[in-house]
């Protein structure tokens, strides 16, 4: 009779409810006879090109082309991966007005030059610099695998990004000496690129008739996580400028050691020119990629924390317009003489 009763009694109760389809859903833009327009992958996000139509640094054959876009299959909503950029761009999302601290980071995701891993190295950081009052600015530079030049065409991208975001510093209340990029795996080679030839660019990119001339691309400071191969690999001995900025340098040891010893590279370099500020943290477990993520909490997985540190230490979390203790390290030894 119980039995009877329970079952008489689930099916009285109404079936129960499917879950909704997932909203606002992130997509890339249409096709249309100018060139791609790129779409915001978060909410919020101020998507810019980053060269105006025209420009030779532009493949016009194919700046009309959509990207394409590879979805989270566990997160609906999330943009995983992105490929065929042909019209480069940024995505800013600003700090809050209650703490913003005038520091803006351009993100550079990593994917080998083949892909931009825009999920985990890219979207995933805007809200945790969020809470750190840091404005988050994600970049989709072009690729290798499109046809493009990895140590040219998509170090010039980074390179503008960081002019397009000192350009509008003051409308996006960001202050213009507090401007850093940070580049995972395929994406820190360009941020250490960018930390030695930004001067060059600079003076490439002076005409009259560019709207950003005059606008430094140096950047205030550098990051490169679990870093593809710098400009000092293979014997590489590019110039360093006197006034390179900060660079904070991480990755995991034995289980990632070709990154490592890259990373090392780099490190060494910079060290022994005596550029002030450069920091490494090369942690005896890990693995390569995972952006943000705790790695099987191994040490490698908070490098975030004592990047964190690194800016507080060097005085990027004062308030806007406040000199860093970087930019007063680097004048200092600007004005040291040069060694014999």
């Amino acid at each position: 009779m119980r039995k009877i009763l329970s079952l008489m009694l689930l099916l009285a109760l109404p079936a129960l409810a499917q879950t909704p389809v997932p909203q606002m859903l992130p997509h890339a833009g249409p096709v249309t006879r100018g060139a791609y327009q790129p779409q915001a992958i978060l909410p919020g996000g101020i998507v810019m090109t980053l060269w105006p139509q025209g420009s030779p640094f532009l493949n016009a054959k194919r700046v009309s082309e959509a990207e394409v876009y590879t979805m989270d299959k566990a997160v609906p909503g999330r943009v995983a991966n992105i490929v065929n950029v042909h019209n480069p761009s940024i995505e800013v999302h600003l700090a809050s007005a209650s703490n913003n601290t005038g520091t803006a980071i351009i993100v550079a995701p990593g994917g080998g030059h083949n892909m931009l891993v825009i999920g985990s190295e890219g979207g995933d950081q805007v809200p945790y610099f969020f809470n750190y009052g840091i404005s988050t600015v994600i970049l989709r530079n072009r690729l290798r695998k499109d046809g493009y030049n990895a140590k040219t065409d998509e170090v010039y991208d980074a390179l503008q990004a960081i002019r397009l975001v000192r350009a509008h510093a003051a409308e996006w209340n960001i202050d213009p000496h507090k401007i850093g990029i940070i580049g995972f795996s395929a994406g820190a080679e360009l941020t250490m690129a960018t930390a030695l030839q930004y001067d060059d660019f600079n003076a490439a990119n002076a005409k009259p008739g560019d709207p950003l001339a005059g606008v430094t691309s140096r950047p205030d400071f550098v990051g490169a996580i679990y870093p593809g191969p710098s400009l000092f690999t293979k014997g590489g001995a590019p110039a360093i400028p006197k006034d390179a900025p900060p660079s904070f340098i991480a990755g995991a040891g034995w289980q990632d050691k070709v990154h490592a010893v890259w990373a090392d590279e780099y490190f060494a370099a910079m060290l022994n020119a005596g550029i002030p500020n450069v920091e490494i943290h090369i942690y005896a477990r890990g693995k390569h990629g995972g952006g943000m993520g705790y790695r099987d909490f191994t040490g490698e997985g908070t490098w975030q924390d004592r990047f964190i540190g690194w800016l507080r230490d060097l005085g990027f979390f004062q308030k806007a317009g406040v000199p860093t203790l970087a930019a007063q390290d680097v004048a200092d030894f600007v004005k040291e003489p040069a060694k014999p």
